[in-house]
């Protein structure tokens, strides 16, 4: 990417873009967020500030989540807290899908006005980060408080109090009669390799790490959800100073909701019988509300 000539052609929408700056020790993920946040949206009647909420948390579960090495490994990330407007967020990622929901309360919500804070949403609430591996079957849970003005901040907090690992990310969203667009970047310093050392001691401050978080943290808003801009030429414009940066595309992503009849059948199966009975309506039927796609599912165990 150190060529005079930037690139012409790459990707859009939809799909992970990884990359790599050797020199500085660093890694990162770029996406851009249309039809499946449009898809996700679409099953609520979300009001702008929580459309937005959800739009900013699906594009950071896709950044976090291409960075498991597990291709059926799921990643998790939930806010919740018991005073705050918006009683639980929760969004997942796994194989290139994503899904996500948010609870809220909206007359406390219409007395926020149009913009409000993240404290003012989540009060003193929490922000839980899981990686459950699928082939080896181990779960790694961080938690730490909702700090910060935004979702990206309480996600960098994460990363440096349970992973050691400095990051950066930014975010923007864009809302109109035509859909709803988001994009982000993730960048992290990776001083003692992504295996196989233990990495101790952090450094914030660390020259390389402050050379790449001066220049991700240059990224505009506007360029994260500029359909006109490819991913490719994003990174261009940041890094294009450097001696090598290697790009590789990684998985499509799109909305998926694991929610059917069988699903939810075999689930239910597991109960004892007398559980069952309690859970049947008139007709014989156990109705599940399904909160990711705002669906009913009528089950009929017989």
């Amino acid at each position: 990417m150190a060529d005079s000539a930037a690139p012409t052609a790459g990707t859009g929408f939809d799909q992970i873009l990884a990359f790599t700056v050797p020199d500085r020790n660093a890694r990162g993920r770029v996406v851009r967020l249309g039809l499946p946040l449009d898809a996700v949206i679409a099953a609520h009647s979300y009001p702008a500030p929580i459309r937005h909420l959800v739009a900013e948390a699906l594009v950071l579960a896709a950044l976090l989540g291409s960075l498991l090495k597990d291709e059926q490994g799921q990643l998790t990330m939930q806010a919740q807290t018991q005073d705050g407007v918006v009683d639980l967020l929760v969004c997942d990622f796994r194989g290139g899908e994503v899904r996500g929901y948010a609870r809220f309360d909206r007359a406390r919500l219409d007395d926020l006005g149009p913009s409000p804070t993240l404290h003012a949403l989540f009060g003193d609430g929490y922000l839980a980060i899981t990686f459950d591996m699928a082939t080896t079957g181990q779960r790694y849970q961080g938690i730490v408080p909702l700090e910060g003005e935004t979702l990206a901040e309480a996600c960098e907090s994460y990363f440096v109090q349970s992973e050691q690992i400095p990051t950066l990310i930014r975010l923007g969203v864009r809302s109109d009669s035509a859909g709803c667009v988001a994009g982000g970047i993730l960048i992290q310093h990776l001083p003692e390799g992504e295996e196989g050392r233990e990495r101790l001691h952090v450094q914030l401050d660390h020259p390389e790490w402050e050379h790449m978080r001066i220049m991700g943290g240059s990224v505009s808003r506007a360029e994260l959800v500029d359909p006109a801009l490819e991913l490719e030429a994003l990174l261009w414009r940041l890094f294009h100073e450097e001696r090598e940066v290697r790009v590789e595309k990684g998985v499509h992503i799109a909305k998926g909701c694991r929610c059917s009849n069988e699903y939810y059948r075999s689930v239910l199966a597991r109960f004892d019988p007398a559980e069952q009975a309690e859970m049947r309506n008139e007709e014989g039927l156990i109705l599940v509300d399904c909160a990711f796609c705002s669906r009913i599912f009528e089950i009929d165990l017989d």
